[in-house]
């Protein structure tokens, strides 16, 4: 019998593509939850009604959405960085993806914590958090899909992706940091172009390292 031996860094140059691949599926899985979207306007008590009968949806949908990408944005803006061949572009795209990530996992405990909550007031809070941190962390991926865009490392069409996210979310990331909600709900847009740009960028990682 022959025994095959999978070389470490045979499976570090295929992690980038997996993870970004795997990136979107979670979010894409969360959409399709169909857990209660309470608006910035609602009052406490409205979001509380809102979940009512629906928290286990609504966990489920920020582990998908928030808890489980918070990994897909380390593993692809560390490879990122380890690619690029300017020291201040992979300080960038360490900085803001690690950033974007720990704040996502925050958003996730936030949200575990909102979906347990029976206080109007912390229902209140802890979804203003959740929406501000949003509005944070978009700024951050802006700043991640800079550092791609300058890295050299994407293919041209990837590249227009990448600068047509980061203009996007820094609009809706204004939304969401200032509660604005027409402002907001321009994450319809750079949501899916930001799913592209991930899991892109991780194949785009993954074949350069070939």
């Amino acid at each position: 019998m022959t025994a095959t031996v999978t070389h470490p860094r045979h499976v570090l140059t295929h992690l980038p593509a997996v993870i970004g691949i795997a990136y979107s599926a979670s979010w894409i899985a969360g959409l399709c939850v169909g857990a209660p979207a309470p608006v910035f306007a609602d009052s406490g008590s409205e979001i509380i009604r809102e979940l009512s009968g629906h928290t286990t949806a609504f966990s489920a949908q920020f582990l998908l959405t928030e808890g489980l990408p918070a990994i897909g944005l380390a593993v692809v803006s560390l490879a990122l960085a380890r690619a690029a061949h300017s020291p201040l572009i992979a300080r960038l795209a360490a900085v803001s993806g690690i950033a974007a990530a720990v704040i996502s996992f925050t958003q996730f405990l936030l949200g575990m914590a909102l979906a347990g909550t029976g206080s109007p007031d912390s229902a209140h809070l802890l979804f203003e958090l959740v929406s501000r941190f949003d509005g944070v962390k978009m700024f951050l991926l802006a700043g991640l899909g800079v550092a791609a865009v300058r890295s050299g490392l994407l293919p041209r069409w990837l590249n227009w992706i990448a600068i047509a996210m980061a203009v996007t979310i820094v609009a809706s990331g204004i939304g969401y940091l200032f509660l604005i909600q027409p402002l907001a709900t321009l994450a319809y847009v750079s949501g899916p172009l930001l799913l592209v740009f991930i899991t892109g960028t991780g194949v785009a990682l993954s074949r350069k390292d070939r």
